[in-house]
């Protein structure tokens, strides 16, 4: 068995003839526009004409790029969980694809010997979501209800291990079911880094960002990829996913990602961990061949300051598709907002949580949105009214805010997050997970 990476969650898989292409992200920016890739791609899409299968891992955009689906064979089909929640699926049927859905763990034969086994982060106990996203309401006739997936590739003789983006203590219980079916991992793909807002898109200083909230963030990521290669003991490892630079207007916060490089996580996880298992790394459509354990070629590291210098330089000249949108009005957001904080409260009373804390969105016209997070309402205040403690606020660019308010099928606050298109502050500095969860749908 053989893998290629291509770039960040992208790779080839393929034994006997049989190819698997896992979360194709290949062309166009995605996250409404300030992800890239670093060095750039340069695809002849044709090469993937013969993949027999595409695994999509969950709906982030990174892993399911509508704009790379669309330069693929749209004779492939394409591979994914069977959630109780038919987004994933129905998007990627609203784009022409053909998806085969697999129950929790089942095998599906791709041919030739080749397996591939889906698995749910959560193992399909809404229990874990629940607890992992802080919420309290659960309901029995719930199913799986989380977004994430791992999956394993193998041949009867070797066996890959995809973790994906799946936060590790959401996934511990899942990965004793793996070990269960196969003791043996040959190869563990394992994610490094977070993506998001933090600490690039918070109000706090420029030292602080790089040497308080971004080392806090870096040593989280990288401790969670080390508990996944201590739990899991493979043969070898490859730190990848997640690998993106960024581009536009926002291109300025990537030197504040305080993300580590790829040769350094393989250096941290080859100090830290204390087994057998090997690191190995990949540059794009460079691979590793599982039966004879050799690379097409040594890694070639990434220049940190050359990359920083490219995204300042050529990166920040880029658009993002909506800032062609015309200016919106303060009307435009007051039609949308009562539909808005309704859906909002609902969710909010579904999963029993409230807390002091009011948010606070930007609007134009020097206004904002105060939101209640404890069934309270909202009202439209003035920026110079505004003299809260205890708050986390928004900033959006006013087109992209609209597009949210409006509803998921022209943005949504989460992809707006990680695409690091919202600038945050809070006080006090405490991170109350199921309050930004909930925010997610403050939408129409």
């Amino acid at each position: 068995m053989k893998i290629t990476h291509i770039s960040s969650a992208t790779c080839l898989i393929e034994h006997d003839g049989i190819k698997i292409l896992t979360d194709p992200w290949l062309v166009g920016e995605e996250f409404y526009g300030s992800w890239t890739h670093y060095p750039p791609l340069d695809i002849d899409f044709s090469v993937f004409d013969d993949v027999d299968y595409i695994y999509i891992s969950h709906i982030h955009p990174d892993h399911m790029s509508q704009e790379t689906l669309k330069r693929l064979n749209q004779d492939i089909p394409v591979l994914i969980h069977s959630y109780d929640a038919k987004f994933v699926k129905m998007n990627l049927e609203r784009w022409g694809r053909n998806v085969i859905e697999l129950n929790h763990g089942d095998k599906f034969e791709c041919g030739n010997g080749l397996n591939i086994h889906i698995y749910a982060a959560d193992n399909c106990n809404p229990a874990a979501c629940f607890k992992f996203f802080g919420c309290g309401k659960m309901e029995s006739k719930m199913g799986s209800t989380g977004i994430d997936t791992l999956a394993v590739i193998e041949n009867g003789e070797k066996t890959i291990l995809n973790v994906n983006d799946c936060p590790y203590i959401l996934t511990e219980a899942t990965l004793d079911t793996v070990a269960e079916k196969h003791p043996n991992i040959d190869l563990l793909l394992v994610g490094y880094a977070g993506a998001g807002s933090y600490p690039q898109c918070w109000d706090y200083s420029h030292q602080d960002k790089l040497q308080v909230y971004g080392v806090q963030k870096k040593d989280h990521f990288l401790t969670m990829g080390l508990q996944y290669i201590d739990k899991v003991r493979p043969s070898y490892y490859m730190p990848f996913a997640g690998t993106y630079t960024l581009r536009g207007k926002y291109a300025f916060l990537e030197k504040y990602k305080v993300v580590p490089e790829l040769q350094d996580a393989l250096a941290y996880y080859n100090d830290m961990h204390d087994g057998d298992s090997k690191g190995v790394l990949l540059n794009s459509f460079q691979w590793f061949d599982l039966d004879t354990n050799e690379v097409s070629q040594e890694y070639q590291p990434i220049d940190y300051d050359k990359k920083i210098e490219y995204a300042e330089t050529v990166l920040s000249q880029h658009k993002y598709e909506y800032e062609l949108d015309e200016e919106p009005s303060l009307k435009d957001f007051e039609d949308l907002i009562p539909v808005c904080y309704r859906r909002y409260n609902n969710k909010r009373q579904e999963l029993n949580f409230q807390t002091r804390t009011n948010v606070y969105i930007y609007l134009p016209d020097d206004k904002m949105i105060k939101v209640s997070c404890s069934g309270q309402g909202y009202e439209i205040i003035n920026v110079s009214d505004f003299k809260d403690t205890n708050y986390v606020s928004y900033r959006v660019d006013p087109k992209l805010l609209l597009r949210i308010f409006k509803g998921p099928r022209y943005a949504h606050w989460n992809n707006a997050e990680i695409g690091s298109h919202i600038q945050f502050a809070r006080r006090p500095e405490i991170y109350e997970r199921p309050l930004y969860y909930t925010m997610n749908y403050f939408h129409a």
